[in-house]
């Protein structure tokens, strides 16, 4: 199996848009195994904002007044 490798920006609608340089690389019929790799610090923007929220709550709700067992919780604010 030989490997045509590129990097490129995603298109409307998740297209996959394929550069002509490695197009040409390729074969015109067949089979073709696709990876595809996502760079981690650009998190899709409704997933970093669901798990901000969700962060917030859980940080919020770990700091509500509760039992005075939990006072020692207070210096972490």
């Amino acid at each position: 199996m030989n490997a045509v490798e590129f990097t490129t920006e995603l298109g409307p609608g998740g297209v996959l848009v394929i550069p002509q340089s490695a197009a040409s690389r390729m074969p015109t019929s067949g089979t073709a195994r696709v990876i595809v790799l996502i760079d981690d610090s650009h998190p899709n923007d409704s997933d970093d904002a669901g798990d901000a929220l969700w962060h917030e709550a859980a940080y919020r709700q770990f700091l509500a007044d509760d039992d005075s067992q939990d006072d020692i919780y207070e210096s972490f604010r």
